[in-house]
């Protein structure tokens, strides 16, 4: 009996030490992005990441790293080349300096809707722009692009509602030239920030105003340092989901493969949960608006929109030798 009760002590602890050795065998994926988990982004790296851990089970392991917790977009980017990190996930503006014609997707008022956005991404314009990413030998996988949504003006100054009303007002914006030609125009002032640093600035009063998604604004509470938004959607926002590519050659075909097929999956998945996020936080908003009384919503009538799309058009001629005017003549095109 005593030698049972060894053999069975024996077993187990070869069973305990067995187990974490298993585990420590998965190989880290390091998912970093900057926003809160209840955005589409966040949301969708979660998502990405609980399906290759069942998948992958014991082989990789995806590691998300929400709001900056390691790096901002613009240092996320350069981790990634230099392979401190595995993914991430900037908005297209952050590839300013390496694939400028990126700023495609900064234009103003060039997408109607979010559906041309996936016309556009899901097409030949979206092929090129991954060619892009393998010539310039960045070091940088494209896996694909997701949505946030369209962004809205807020301001501390005055509403926002004819291109008068930008005259000097000082906007947080992200690093895009197209961005701050795009508040030239309007006469007010852009100001590249990094995101984590926005609510402060705002609170500060270091910048006036900003522009931003609802998910993006409701999460980090810029509302709550606002007087005055203006639902525009005056602009698009997303996402570059990029891999480092060394790493991804190294993957074996099959672990490729899976990748490959959950990203496909999880992007469906975001779109839909980008157009219920949007309007789900933009509603959050406008009740914060109603009840506290400290912050003012307004929305732009069909003349005041045609107003300022007047204003900010020659933003797209401006950078024509930046972004290819048939890519923007093409987007127009659209149904």
């Amino acid at each position: 009996m005593k030698r049972f009760f060894f053999v069975l002590c024996v077993m187990v602890l070869c069973m305990v030490m067995v187990v974490p050795a298993a585990m420590a065998k998965a190989k880290k994926i390091r998912f970093s992005h900057v926003v809160s988990v209840n955005t589409p982004k966040g949301w969708a790296a979660n998502e990405f990441a609980n399906r290759v851990n069942k998948a992958l089970e014991g082989r990789y392991k995806v590691v998300v790293f929400p709001n900056a917790q390691l790096y901002g977009d613009n240092q996320a980017i350069e981790a990634l080349s230099a392979g401190f990190i595995e993914m991430a996930a900037p908005s297209s503006a952050k590839f300013i300096g390496s694939i400028p014609a990126l700023q495609l997707f900064d234009m103003p008022f060039l997408f109607p809707r979010i559906q041309t956005v996936h016309k556009t991404v899901d097409g030949s314009i979206g092929d090129e722009i991954r060619a892009m990413f393998k010539e310039r030998g960045l070091g940088i996988k494209l896996m694909t692009f997701w949505d946030n949504a369209f962004k809205q003006f807020s301001s501390n100054v005055r509403p926002l509602l004819k291109p008068a009303d930008f005259k000097g007002v000082k906007f947080r914006i992200m690093s895009s030239d197209v961005l701050e030609a795009q508040m030239a125009g309007l006469g007010g002032v852009g100001l590249k920030l990094p995101f984590a640093e926005v609510y402060n600035a705002l609170e500060q009063g270091v910048v006036d105003g900003q522009e931003n998604t609802a998910s993006n604004i409701y999460t980090k509470k810029f509302h709550e340092v606002q007087k005055y938004l203006t639902f525009s959607n005056h602009g698009y926002l997303g996402y570059a989901v990029i891999m480092n590519q060394k790493f991804w050659d190294k993957l074996p075909p099959d672990v490729q493969a899976t990748i490959n097929k959950i990203m496909m999956e999880v992007t469906a998945l975001e779109r839909q949960k980008a157009i219920e996020l949007d309007k789900e936080q933009g509603a959050l908003i406008r009740d914060y608006a109603k009840k506290g009384g400290k912050l003012q919503i307004f929305d732009l009538t069909p003349e005041q929109t045609a107003e300022l799309q007047k204003a900010m058009k020659p933003v797209h001629d401006k950078f024509s030798d930046t972004v290819p005017p048939r890519w923007v003549e093409a987007v127009k095109a659209m149904k």
